[in-house]
């Protein structure tokens, strides 16, 4: 039945391949034929196996989500997925709206999502459904400091260990403060960036909402023989008091569009008078951003529900509004590539030692394997770009 639709599908690539002012797409049809998509400009070289229609369908109807879906299902494949999303990404401006759902199909989608908006009791979950899978799972693949967002890599060879204290040495360095002052952590993660500021003598709230986390990082500072930090499942919108400063690490993605200005303001409140914020933040170019937040990603359908990246225009005016001033913008996209190059390999390594736990099946560790090598793709692309900045509480 399908293949009575193959005009319309055919139409689609014609989309695709007007859409593509940069890099190629080399596709193998479910009807034999081979077609170039694409190939007028340098670019990646991405290579499909398009086995099935129902993956151009799916495509249509379900954008990145239902793409994701086709490959699970095998309705198409890869010698390398993430040229290709490099190549969807670096492309993203002009093909538009091609490779994003529509109609009526959209606005269900966006209405389930919506259902699993971050409330104070949506938060606690969405956050369980990412991060308490389990502390095990996560340092098989992690660096040896179990840190969970982009690595600064001071050279190319440089260890993902030793490029994840890069990071953290820089957000320390972005607060301005002696030893002693107090700093609030919004989003904690396992504690590498509480630890590190302990070793500076700081004093640290470090807060989360994943259990699993909570318990690490106690155990962490515990082992590490450190004292000045305490660690809580708090919500940023109930934190009480004032710090010197404040710190929060690829937290905001979790937060969603809807409630940026409670996050802005809990900061401000939390911040003394010329105290300083260090945020690093993930954002999506802001020609597009429109169109990725009427949609429904695949990474909000199946990694990180109630998620949503940054427009940075619009998140810098929200800032500026709450008296933060915008300061000292550093974009390190191309190294949150090579950061997850790195953890994707040391997940496949996990995988192939038999290492993950028995609870993760197949399907699972296709997912995950499936997560990384979009990210991977998304940022070289350059469609989205992880940046750190200072926001200086206004006196």
């Amino acid at each position: 039945m399908l293949s009575a639709f193959a005009t319309q599908f055919h139409r689609l690539l014609d989309r695709i391949d007007a859409g593509l002012a940069h890099g190629s797409l080399s596709a193998t049809l479910p009807d034999g034929r081979a077609r170039l998509l694409g190939g007028r400009a340098p670019g990646p070289a991405a290579v499909v196996d398009l086995r099935s229609w129902r993956a151009l369908l799916r495509l249509a109807t379900g954008g990145s989500a239902g793409w994701y879906v086709a490959w699970s299902k095998g309705e198409w494949a890869s010698p390398d997925p993430t040229a290709l999303f490099e190549l969807f990404m670096r492309n993203s401006r002009k093909l538009g709206g091609t490779a994003r759902s529509g109609g009526l199909l959209r606005m269900l989608r966006k209405f389930r999502n919506g259902l699993r908006h971050n409330s104070r009791s949506g938060s606690r979950k969405n956050i369980e459904f990412h991060y308490d899978l389990g502390n095990d799972f996560y340092r098989l693949w992690l660096d040896p400091g179990l840190t969970y967002s982009s690595a600064i890599f001071d050279e190319p060879e440089q260890s993902l260990e030793a490029a994840q204290a890069t990071k953290i040495a820089a957000m320390l360095n972005r607060l301005g403060i002696e030893p002693g002052g107090t700093v609030l952590e919004i989003g904690c993660g396992w504690g590498s960036f509480a630890e590190a500021a302990a070793r500076r003598g700081l004093t640290v709230h470090a807060i989360t909402l994943s259990s699993e986390q909570e318990r690490a990082v106690a155990e962490r500072i515990a082992t590490a023989g450190l004292t000045g930090v305490t660690v809580s499942r708090t919500d940023y919108r109930d934190v009480a008091g004032q710090y010197d400063a404040v710190a929060s690490i690829e937290m905001v993605e979790a937060v969603g569009q809807e409630y940026w200005p409670a996050y802005l303001a809990a900061i401000a409140r939390a911040l003394k008078t010329g105290g300083r914020a260090a945020i690093q933040y993930i954002a999506i170019d802001d020609a597009i951003f429109e169109a990725y937040a009427a949609n429904v990603d695949f990474i909000q359908r199946f990694i990180f529900p109630g998620g949503m990246l940054l427009s940075e225009s619009r998140f810098r005016a929200l800032a500026e509004a709450h008296g933060l001033e915008w300061r000292d913008h550093r974009s390190c996209g191309l190294h949150y590539a090579e950061t997850l190059r790195r953890w994707r390999l040391a997940f496949d390594a996990a995988v192939a030692a038999g290492k993950l736990p028995a609870r993760f099946d197949q399907h699972f560790i296709d997912l995950w394997r499936y997560y990384l090598m979009y990210c991977e793709g998304g940022f070289r692309g350059q469609g989205i770009d992880v940046a750190q900045i200072t926001l200086v509480k206004r006196v």
